[in-house]
């Protein structure tokens, strides 16, 4: 083969695999049912990241902000988060050098009660669709990336750290609540005040997904492991001045729900709900650092941001 014809195809086959990106490369996946996942996904790969130690992935799942039915426009919003620093899982893959997954699952404008983008009950119950276990979707799309780094001549652990802001940041809490083998650590924040809480019930009151753990077996067909979410290390936090409180929206959560959170929790969002959850991770035993930044409201300043990096880091090195 011509030097110039094989040099040319080389490139052409390097551009449709890895894009340009902002400080890095980004490698778009399509969706793969045979492998697991049933959307697409973006593995973003720092400037600079090593290929002579053990990689931690970072995953931090996709929030578009909206609802729509094109999945054009959130595989758009998803390129954005997995490419800007302005997004906490790019910030910190970027300061520690590690590859980055941002999953692109749809939040659908039809099925608006259907909030993918928080791992909310609806979602969970999906069956025979492809919304169907998101969460194993996930898992799925974190091996097939894997496979991918390991062809780059990158070895990564088989844990992974989670992190995320609003609706992804109480994906993420939930995430890890359904498996924290899976999770080397996470931080997280905006949470509306509430965390999903590793009790099966509170006095004679039932906790189900999201809200605990009492229908794990029957809905999900896995045990709590209880002692494997407490030891793995959590950091979330909130803004003191953060309004922005989506417990009353239908969206987010159903009146039976919403009944329970209001009576066992709190109403007010902060301080009193957040302080209740607080005190049940540390009577539990959780490995947590549950945070409220003052003067500021819903939002991650690079201090914030600087903060999670840090905490990962110490993570990562005991």
């Amino acid at each position: 083969m011509n030097r110039f014809v094989f040099l040319f195809i080389t490139l052409f086959f390097l551009q449709s695999c890895f894009k340009e990106s902002p400080k890095g490369e980004l490698i778009f996946t399509e969706a793969n049912p045979s492998e697991g996942f049933n959307y697409p996904y973006f593995l973003f790969i720092p400037e600079g990241t090593p290929i002579d130690k053990e990689l931690v992935i970072i995953v931090e799942p996709n929030i578009s902000g909206f609802v729509d039915d094109n999945l054009k426009k959130h595989i758009e919003k998803a390129k954005r988060t997995a490419t800007k620093d302005f997004y906490i899982g790019n910030y910190v893959a970027q300061k520690l050098k590690n590859p980055l997954i941002i999953p692109v699952f749809p939040r659908s404008k039809r099925n608006w009660k259907i909030y993918t983008h928080s791992l909310d009950r609806d979602v969970m119950q999906q069956k025979d669709n492809q919304l169907e276990r998101i969460d194993l979707q996930l898992l799925a799309m974190f091996n097939d990336a894997r496979s991918k780094l390991k062809e780059l001549n990158m070895k990564t652990n088989d844990q992974f750290l989670m992190t995320g802001f609003s609706a992804s940041a109480t994906f993420v809490n939930r995430f890890t609540l359904l498996h924290p083998n899976k999770v080397k650590a996470v931080a997280a924040g905006r949470l509306n005040g509430l965390l999903a809480l590793p009790l099966d019930s509170i006095g004679n009151k039932k906790l189900n997904y999201p809200l605990g753990t009492n229908n794990f077996k029957k809905s999900f067909n896995i045990e709590f492991q209880k002692s494997n979410f407490l030891d793995t290390p959590q950091f979330y936090f909130m803004g003191e001045n953060d309004d922005n409180d989506v417990i009353p929206y239908n969206d987010a959560f159903d009146e039976d729900e919403r009944a329970l959170i209001y009576e066992l929790l709190g109403k007010e969002m902060l301080p009193e709900r957040w302080k209740t959850c607080k005190n049940i991770y540390k009577n539990e035993g959780a490995n947590a650092d549950i945070k409220t930044y003052k003067n500021i409201g819903h939002e991650h300043p690079e201090t914030v941001k600087q903060e999670v990096v840090e905490f990962f880091s110490d993570v990562m090195e005991k």
